[in-house]
């Protein structure tokens, strides 16, 4: 029992600073393709399945859901957008409320160089492909072609922070 009790508090020790958590507070979700208010029902109860999520708000003027995340989730912008298709649908707008330290991490490649993100709290906008709708991507491409931060990987986030 002794051997084992050591194991268990090594490996937690060692472990447990791997755990990361998101700062993302709240994420605002413009989906593309809705044409009724039940489309909008199955999106708002997929997003609200997700772990973390306190609450969430539609605007059906707008197709918006506003999702509010508990502190310290483990919830990605990667989560969000399969949960919108998991739904069906597709995203067009993707923009968070993210803490200064997670824009610090190698997640989030700001692709205005000259903007610094300043606040605790900072809006961004994902303009990855799946994050925007085809027509802007397409815009955004050309900007993405002279740039090298790996476009390949869906883990990092191209982003640009909004005042």
């Amino acid at each position: 029992m002794k051997i084992i009790n050591k194991f268990s508090i090594i490996a937690l020790l060692v472990l447990a600073p791997m755990v990361s958590f998101s700062q993302i507070s709240k994420a605002e979700i413009r989906a593309m393709g809705l044409t009724c208010s039940m489309c909008s029902n199955a999106i708002n109860k997929s997003l609200k399945a997700l772990p973390n999520v306190t609450k969430v708000t539609t605007d059906l003027n707008t197709n918006t859901f506003t999702v509010f995340l508990e502190k310290q989730n483990t919830v990605t912008p990667q989560i969000l957008k399969k949960s919108v298709e998991n739904a069906g649908f597709s995203v067009g707008v993707m923009t968070l409320d993210v803490s200064k330290n997670e824009l610090q991490s190698s997640d989030y490649v700001v692709l205005d160089k000259n903007k610094i993100a300043t606040k605790d709290s900072n809006r961004i906008q994902i303009l990855d492909k799946g994050y925007v709708t085809s027509k802007e991507f397409k815009k955004l491409s050309k900007i993405y072609k002279k740039l090298d931060t790996g476009f390949d990987n869906e883990t990092v986030y191209h982003i640009k922070l909004i005042e």
